[in-house]
């Protein structure tokens, strides 16, 4: 990941035994259906249309699974400040995301996503240079963007049902993603 500077990639950070209890619980728990993805909110729910995180949002403390990665990821260094929110993201086939930089006065220095099920392929574009940067996410691997990687570069997904990666087809399957960041609170 040394082409954007605080882009880290770890594969296989968790294994497939911890994917598939991971799976099974937040298949357990209600979904979101307010996007053309189905959601889950922890911590805190993110405002889609005002953009915005507050403390009238606060669902509560992390559910321990959640908050058993958040405490993982923290004492491994990974990230300064333990999480204290997750979105669950569900992508089925041809679903995607928008390029975008995740809301900068809502959340902190960090983002961290975890893939879940299907490989797919995100891209990272500077706004400014129009640089594109694919990275291919497999399942059990995290992403982590800090400093240029989370400020400077959009991220997103191509709605599409396949992704050619080094030459090499992937299809996609059902894939989920659990994205942990710390919320900068803001007045109401």
């Amino acid at each position: 990941m040394s082409a954007i500077a605080g882009l880290r990639y770890l594969p296989d950070y968790i294994t497939p035994d911890e994917e598939a209890a991971l799976l099974a619980i937040i298949d357990q728990q209600p979904w979101l259906t307010d996007l053309k993805r189905r959601v889950q909110h922890y911590g805190y729910r993110y405002d889609y249309l005002s953009k915005r995180v507050d403390a009238s949002l606060r669902l509560g403390d992390l559910p321990a699974w959640a908050d058993d990665l958040a405490a993982r990821m923290f004492a491994e260094g990974i990230t300064p400040e333990r999480p204290d929110q997750a979105i669950i993201n569900e992508y089925l086939p041809g679903q995607g995301i928008a390029s975008h930089i995740d809301c900068e006065p809502c959340f902190g220095d960090t983002i961290l996503s975890l893939t879940l099920g299907s490989t797919c392929v995100i891209d990272f574009t500077h706004p400014k240079t129009l640089q594109q940067v694919p990275v291919l996410l497999e399942r059990g691997s995290l992403v982590v963007m800090q400093g240029e990687a989370r400020h400077d570069w959009k991220h997103g997904i191509v709605g599409r049902k396949s992704d050619v990666f080094n030459g090499r087809i992937y299809q996609r399957g059902r894939r989920v993603s659990i994205t942990l960041r710390t919320v900068m609170l803001q007045a109401s």
